[in-house]
């Protein structure tokens, strides 16, 4: 079970997930940061400086803070757009790289095309 077990970690696939995970969490950091101390500044500029964070309703004892779910909202909006526009522009290059021709291959012919050839040519200079 041991054996099959390190069989299945050393994978390619699990490897790969292992390094999109940790790669994906520190982007994850990088985006929260530029949502956090940029772009939601932006955006609270424009929104005339409103923080829906410390809204709440109280009834009785209980507190309804409906702020910070309606802020929660408005950061997931913003995160998957700026993450939306990442992957447009990341595609955008993929697309350019794809695009641009590659140097032309010179296809060798094959065996049997070679020895035609040689007894095309060994052909013409006898006749």
């Amino acid at each position: 079970m041991l054996q099959e077990f390190k069989a299945f970690a050393m994978k390619g696939n699990v490897m790969d997930l292992a390094v999109a995970v940790v790669i994906g969490a520190a982007f994850g950091k990088i985006v929260s940061s530029l949502v956090d101390n940029l772009i939601t500044p932006l955006v609270g500029l424009f929104m005339g400086g409103i923080d829906f964070s410390t809204s709440s309703y109280t009834i009785g004892k209980a507190v309804f803070g409906y702020g910070a779910f309606i802020q929660s909202v408005i950061d997931f909006v913003i995160v998957a757009f700026v993450i939306f526009m990442v992957l447009k522009v990341f595609n955008a290059l993929q697309r350019k790289e794809a695009a641009k021709p590659e140097a032309e291959k010179i296809v060798e012919p094959s065996e049997e095309i070679q020895l035609l050839r040689e007894i095309r040519d060994g052909l013409q200079t006898k006749g």
